[in-house]
């Protein structure tokens, strides 16, 4: 197979094996939190990961950010994508929340998105792009109302669960315009060693600290940090790169059907009739946006 074929092929799957692996991570904390508080599950996530790409980088003489406004930038994105996002979705989950609905309400994250990426990153966002996104947002409210009047969900829980949908939206936006010519390996360690100080102190704060060690302690734990923050974020990165800001983030809402499907397999969480149509209304919303981003893209800039 030839390099052209080869990197095509990798552009088509990337964004399904994204999907696929970011919506684990909300069956990963559910597994998870039985066993160890928020802050302290991430700070080991975040150690370990970090190890793991430290030696990666090492092994691969990989160059760093330059310079003390580099690292800044690059650790203020890590603290928005890492730290704040996924503590607000951990501690929403220990308080409750569903993986499935967690997922539903970070998956509004492509509304906040393309609101910013015109004044922040000067990105076109066109009417049926916008429509798409209304869409896909509907379907999110669908079935977010339908699992709160079930009493399936607390106002803290969602109140955590919209700080993550913020941070996330904020920091990819960051991640793209500050970041973007950044190595990515060794940029996201320093990110992790930002996210890592940042929960050690939240868990001396409001946590005790204890681990309950168990096999599928190790098991969540492992799959957390070396599948999700190794390989996950890495490739979320790598996407960020490859296209516009609304047209990745326009992927999150492909996440919440599969964390549900996940989460009715593993843990029986289920969806009614609503709800479904819901999930339908999301995965419409998300064949318009990238459809019109493709679009796009074909037709040249004016000069």
């Amino acid at each position: 197979m030839s390099d052209t074929r080869l990197a095509r092929l990798v552009a088509l799957v990337a964004p399904g094996v994204f999907v696929v692996l970011w919506a684990t991570g909300f069956i990963g904390a559910r597994m998870t939190m039985p066993y160890a508080e928020p802050m302290t599950l991430l700070v080991m996530r975040f150690v370990l990961a970090g190890t793991v790409l430290f030696a990666i980088a090492l092994a691969m003489r990989s160059a760093w950010p330059k310079g003390l406004r580099a690292f800044g930038h690059v650790a203020v994105a890590g603290l928005l994508i890492q730290a704040i996002y996924l503590g607000g979705v951990f501690a929403a989950i220990r308080l409750g929340l569903e993986a499935g609905v967690s997922a539903l309400i970070v998956g509004v994250q492509p509304i906040v998105t393309a609101a910013l990426a015109g004044p922040v990153l000067g990105e076109r966002v066109g009417l049926v792009k916008w429509a798409g996104l209304a869409l896909g947002a509907l379907g999110v409210v669908l079935v977010v109302e339908q699992k709160l009047a079930a009493g399936l969900g607390t106002p803290v829980a969602v109140a955590l669960c919209i700080l993550s949908l913020f941070a996330i939206a904020i920091g990819t936006l960051y991640q793209k315009r500050f970041c973007a010519e950044q190595p990515i390996v060794t940029a996201t360690i320093v990110q992790y060693g930002a996210s890592a100080v940042f929960c050690l102190g939240l868990s001396f704060m409001f946590e005790t600290r204890v681990v309950h060690w168990s096999g599928e302690m190790l098991l969540g734990l492992a799959w957390l940090a070396l599948v999700l923050s190794c390989g996950a974020v890495t490739l979320l990165y790598w996407l960020l790169r490859k296209g516009a800001a609304a047209n990745v983030a326009s992927l999150f809402f492909m996440i919440p059907p599969c964390a549900a499907l996940m989460g009715w397999a593993l843990f029986g969480e289920t969806m009614n009739a609503v709800a479904l149509l819901g999930m339908a209304f999301a995965v419409a919303g998300v064949a318009i946006v990238n459809r019109e981003g493709r679009r796009a893209a074909a037709v040249p800039p004016p000069r």
